[in-house]
């Protein structure tokens, strides 16, 4: 009789054991790696906007390759940031907050060293509204460390950045907001 109350004992520890684990699992977030993850933004209008489009992010040897593309702008340079929350849920995507910058570090361009993370300079639209960007960021990152914009947001403004005014660059309203996520693979 002892020995079948320490089986039973033994059973419904191990079984507990067990789903414990499961349950750790199905609530650990998915972690990519690096060297073949990708991420993605699909951008939506702010209210009362019409931009749209997406931003791709893809790990290169000596930082993160962005590529973007957006249609429903008005011609010119539009102010372009990586946002510190991955919230665009405002009609005017004031959830997004401010613009990256866990190095606090004052508003630049994209090729000064001492930047905020999220500073992405300018996206310039043609006459027909469209506008693509191409280019390669050294200081943000899509690995699990503090500089990572997995999470956060792309924020496309109404008017230019001037890459000095601080905080943000005097870039005006935000017209555009989409969330940065892992992209499917191929």
């Amino acid at each position: 009789m002892l020995i079948m109350k320490a089986f039973r004992a033994s059973f419904v520890g191990l079984t507990c054991l067990s789903f414990a684990s499961l349950v750790a699992l199905a609530q650990t977030p998915a972690t990519k790696s690096t060297a073949s993850s990708k991420a993605v933004a699909v951008l939506h209008p702010s209210a009362g906007n019409k931009v749209n489009g997406a931003v791709t992010f893809t790990p290169v040897a000596d930082g993160v390759q962005i590529h973007a593309e957006l249609a429903g702008l008005t011609p010119g340079k539009h102010g372009f940031h990586v946002h510190e929350f991955g919230d665009c849920s405002a009609a005017d995507a004031s959830s997004a907050g401010a613009h990256f910058n866990p190095t606090g570090q004052p508003h630049a361009g994209p090729d000064t060293a001492a930047r905020h993370e999220g500073d992405m300079g300018n996206i310039e639209a043609d006459a027909s509204g469209n506008a693509k960007l191409d280019y390669v960021d050294h200081q943000i990152s899509l690995a699990n460390d503090a500089k990572s914009v997995i999470g956060r947001s792309v924020v496309v403004h109404a008017k230019s950045d001037d890459l000095k005014t601080q905080p943000s660059g005097d870039s005006g309203a935000r017209i555009a907001c989409g969330v940065i996520g892992w992209a499917k693979s191929q």
